[in-house]
């Protein structure tokens, strides 16, 4: 077996609850209801694959219901699936997503926090991959040993550092070729790592040489790439590897769409860009980051995370 992408990760059966506004501590307040797939790691999984990559992915699961429902959906969008079983429940995560789109999330991890350093180190299908993704909502160890026999063959490496309060190391950031935090998770890098205290609040406020400084404080050798929600995404390169860009730092608007659920947005970024960079290998970097942020437009215009992941291929887009 092999895939341009392999998404290493987490899957959720996801339990979402949509209202007016979020509830306030000690609030009851009516919404309405509805569960589907979710998970970080099977969100960018589906984004990759209807982003046009021949995708894998590699999980642990539940033998329960939620386990069964990955399975099937995975098969449904055609990519493969590959799941360490576990004794512990599958995944899941209660959303609130209220009138503006925004939302809250408590996960349960389950089977997610069971995923082993054995089960990812018997998969030569890392090795062989033109990109591997992963996140931090399985266990760190388990990611940085994905990322390490990834690195060791050559693959592109890209970590998605959510979430926020997930631990992570240096070593971990070393391996990653590029790392894609939102605000939120740059901030907290920083002051974990560098010992830099800035509020998420202000990162996208912040002048392009004062953050591209900060960028490079985090990673010295990688790329990062802060996503800004709606303010669009800022990119830092470290000078020796400009990844096919003329600069080392630049910004990308968002996309102007009519967003109703912002849930799997960074999700989709995420999926979409390593389609692209498997698929279009030789374009220059920003071309993945435009087609990346113009497919998590698109899935802000229905709702769910992954049921809302558009078919958008790198040959659809109009980016240059």
């Amino acid at each position: 077996m092999s895939s341009s992408v392999v998404v290493v990760g987490s899957f959720n059966v996801d339990h979402v609850w949509r209202c007016e506004s979020l509830p306030a501590p000690g609030a009851t307040i009516a919404g309405r209801y509805s569960t589907g797939p979710g998970g970080k790691g099977f969100n960018q999984a589906v984004a990759a694959c209807r982003a046009g990559a021949e995708t894998s992915f590699l999980c642990a699961l539940g033998d329960d219901a939620g386990g069964a429902t990955a399975r099937d959906l995975a098969a449904q969008d055609g990519f493969a699936l590959i799941a360490e079983a576990s004794s512990e429940p599958t995944g899941t995560a209660g959303i609130y997503v209220d009138a503006r789109g925004r939302n809250t999330i408590v996960i349960g991890p389950g089977a997610n926090a069971a995923l082993s350093t054995d089960f990812v180190q018997q998969q030569a299908l890392l090795a062989s991959a033109k990109v591997v993704l992963v996140q931090l909502e399985s266990p760190v160890q388990t990611i940085e040993a994905a990322l390490a026999v990834a690195r060791e063959a050559g693959v592109t490496t890209v970590l998605n550092a959510a979430p926020a309060d997930a631990p992570s190391s240096i070593g971990l950031l070393k391996l990653a070729d590029v790392i894609t935090p939102n605000e939120t998770e740059f901030a907290a890098l920083l002051g974990r790592h560098v010992g830099e205290r800035v509020d998420a609040n202000d990162v996208a406020a912040l002048d392009g040489a004062s953050l591209h400084a900060l960028c490079r404080k985090l990673v010295g050798n990688g790329t990062v790439v802060v996503t800004l929600g709606s303010v669009g995404v800022f990119v830092s390169h470290a000078d020796e590897n400009l990844r096919g860009d003329t600069q080392p730092y630049y910004r990308v608007g968002a996309e102007q769409v009519q967003a109703i659920d912002t849930t799997g947005a960074g999700d989709a970024f995420n999926g979409a860009l390593v389609a692209s960079i498997a698929q279009v290998p030789d374009a220059p970097f920003g071309r993945h980051v435009r087609f990346a942020n113009q497919f998590a437009g698109r899935s802000t215009e229905k709702e769910g995370a992954a049921a809302a992941m558009p078919r958008f291929t790198p040959a659809d887009a109009e980016v240059k």
